[in-house]
């Protein structure tokens, strides 16, 4: 796969994606827009300060001026994208993958995403091409330092009715740089941190919590700290992953149906959107909560779009990506770690008693298989379970039963738009009806990636 993929740019540097192409890619990005300003930031990688600058250098050669934000999660650069007038930008950054990766998350105005579907692709064909000589009169450049007013926004989000003891582990990752002011505002929140260190190597581990090891030091940190939950975010803090005072991870889907409760209570009958992998308690408690549950294809470009057209104010996805309309319909853990901290700071109840009720499902998670034809797979699939009810949202959805009856389930696979991967997620209403048919699709798709 090459480096221009569905939602962002990401590959090697210097091999894949160096200063040079990085120019090109400004310059492309600005006449791709039509720009006259555009928002640029950075992640803390060794390399992201050579390339945000090279992206600068090709944006203000194609006339646009550019506003450096320099340092910045990609929740805060999409702050800066939806707050300050411009044509759209984008932060260098290369999300959760290792430190010799980078790459670019691209918006147009208000911090709408550009994705493969309406531009990153025309980016590639027009990085193809000789880069342009600069016009007559080369864009200006102004530095801004935007943290104080982002921290100010994000602190707007919190409501605690007391101090909340929480672990946090930002996997020396940009939210070491973002947190320390958002927590000076909001100081009932009693926080212990891992690994504050800006740090683009991530020397203590990898910055995805989606992978369980990777949970490990904020389980232990829960345990040491006696926490009332731990929170751990990816490489550009965007995403989190949360689990509870024993240490035990909470899905993601589990999340946004805590979450959607919240919202619900405050903004009865709204739209909440939830991707197609989550659990079926996420709908049921959506709807039990008077909520408008909204099913919607893998990926923020698409969440987002729907939350716009539909009206929606929040919405969660299994990765991680928890998004809020108040913050210009765009994905953010930090916001998504204070709205849990709002919750539990009203309950009487722990952090493990208020998702119990919610682990009434029984899933298998995401099985990841390397299959080398994805769309026979998914074929067959659809051949050998025509008789369940189907969907091609995304992938192929397979439904047996429906919530209420003693006995249903249901799953989902679909390719990866990040890897060369087809994707399975399966639930039941029980583990051994869960267990055997997990086991009758992965003899057809193959051993899974461990």
């Amino acid at each position: 796969m090459g480096i221009f993929k569905a939602y962002d740019i990401r590959g090697l540097y210097p091999k894949e994606l160096d200063a040079t192409l990085a120019r090109k890619i400004g310059s492309a990005f600005a006449r791709l827009l039509g720009a006259k300003k555009l928002v640029i930031g950075r992640d803390m990688r060794t390399h992201s300060p050579e390339l945000a600058a090279a992206v600068i250098e090709g944006a203000r050669d194609a006339g646009a001026d550019v506003v450096d934000i320099g340092l910045a999660s990609t929740p805060m650069a999409y702050f800066a994208i939806g707050s300050i007038p411009s044509d759209g930008g984008l932060n260098v950054t290369a999300s959760h993958n290792p430190g010799e990766y980078n790459g670019m998350k691209l918006c147009a105005s208000g911090a709408r995403p550009i994705s493969a579907a309406n531009g990153i692709l025309d980016i590639e064909r027009m990085c193809k091409e000789p880069l342009p000589a600069p016009v007559a009169k080369r864009g200006r450049l102004e530095q801004v330092d935007l943290l104080a007013d982002y921290a100010q926004h994000v602190a707007r989000f919190a409501n605690l009715a007391r101090d909340v003891s929480i672990a946090i582990d930002v996997a020396n990752g940009m939210e070491a740089y973002t947190l320390p002011s958002i927590l000076e505002r909001v100081p009932k929140i009693k926080a212990h941190t891992l690994f504050m260190q800006l740090d683009g190597t991530f020397p203590n581990h990898e910055a995805n919590p989606l992978k369980e090891e990777n949970l490990d030091p904020v389980r232990e940190l829960v345990e040491k700290t006696k926490s009332e939950l731990g929170v751990s975010f990816d490489g550009d803090a965007d995403r989190c992953c949360f689990v509870d005072e024993t240490g035990r991870t909470v899905g993601n889907d589990l999340m946004t149906a805590l979450l959607a409760r919240e919202v619900l209570a405050k903004k009865p009958g709204v739209p909440i959107v939830y991707d197609l992998r989550s659990s079926w308690v996420v709908k049921e408690e959506i709807q039990r909560h008077g909520g408008v549950a909204i099913r919607d294809r893998v990926g923020h470009s698409f969440i987002k779009a729907t939350m716009r057209a539909q009206g929606a104010v929040f919405g969660g996805e299994l990765s991680g990506h928890f998004y809020f309309a108040d913050n210009f319909v765009c994905d953010s853990g930090v916001i998504a770690m204070l709205s849990a901290l709002n919750l539990i700071s009203r309950e009487k109840k722990p952090f493990s008693a208020l998702v119990a009720d919610l682990r009434r499902y029984h899933s298998t998670g995401e099985i990841n298989f390397h299959v080398a034809d994805k769309d026979k797979a998914i074929a067959d699939l659809k051949a050998r379970y025509k008789s369940g009810r189907q969907d091609e949202l995304d992938g192929i959805t397979v439904e047996f039963g429906d919530l209420g009856q003693p006995e249903w389930w249901w799953f989902n696979v679909r390719a990866s738009n990040t890897e060369p991967l087809l994707r399975l997620n399966l639930e039941a209403s029980n583990s051994a009806l869960r267990d055997r048919r997990r086991d009758e699709i992965v003899a057809l798709l193959g051993e899974p990636e461990h």
